[in-house]
């Protein structure tokens, strides 16, 4: 299970799972669909490999079955993704032997990221890496666009039970245009006009990207 909301930075997505080699593929298929609701599908497969990484490492060294939360965040021009777990063991890449598997997924990890690191908490540890956003987003307007929808769902009060997310924010991103349209007229406005208006600077910002 997966929440998402906004936080002073933007955008996070908290995944809460259990460290077993079956949940892998669950947990690559929920990053790949949070990145695609953010409009950063271009780099689904490097998160993937490092989210991979992060957790076979909680696998193999803190156990299987434990219980760990990735948490997937945008920052500026980068991807922030973070794993938490219960143990305090710090994972190193030095004096590593090349033939382990441990030290091939952090030296992968180290070679993929901007920056990684190991960070102790409370109750135990964060391994994290940043990724370059670029030229995964387009531009600010995608962000601007899913915190609308967020609110609009929020306000609305629309149920994604038993309904794929991805036909759920596409209905209440329909509705919320109609409701603009609805508002747009009550000031005036001509929603004919700005709807050929909305569609050209789409289509000016989808050909500049």
């Amino acid at each position: 299970m997966s929440s998402y909301n906004n936080t002073e930075h933007g955008l996070r997505s908290v995944m809460p799972f259990e460290a077993e080699p079956a949940e892998l593929r669950l947990l690559r298929a929920r990053v790949r669909s949070v990145l695609r609701q953010w409009g950063a599908s271009a780099i689904a497969e490097e998160a993937e490999l490092a989210v991979t990484e992060l957790a076979a490492n909680v696998i193999a060294h803190v156990g299987r079955g434990v219980p760990a939360t990735l948490v997937l965040e945008p920052r500026g021009d980068r991807l922030r993704v973070e794993l938490h777990d219960k143990s305090y063991a710090v994972p190193s890449e030095t004096a590593v032997d090349c033939s382990a598997e441990c030290g091939r997924g952090l030296h992968l990890l180290s070679a993929m990221s901007l920056e990684w690191g190991t960070l102790l908490t409370a109750t135990g540890k964060v391994v994290w890496c940043e990724l370059a956003l670029e030229p995964a987003r387009h531009c600010v307007r995608v962000r601007r666009a899913v915190a609308l929808v967020d609110e609009y769902r929020r306000v609305t009060g629309a149920s994604s039970s038993g309904v794929p997310a991805s036909a759920v924010l596409e209905e209440s991103a329909t509705d919320a245009i109609a409701d603009l349209l609805h508002w747009l007229v009550l000031q005036g406005g001509d929603p004919d006009e700005v709807m050929d208006r909305a569609q050209v600077r789409y289509e000016a910002t989808v050909g500049a990207a």
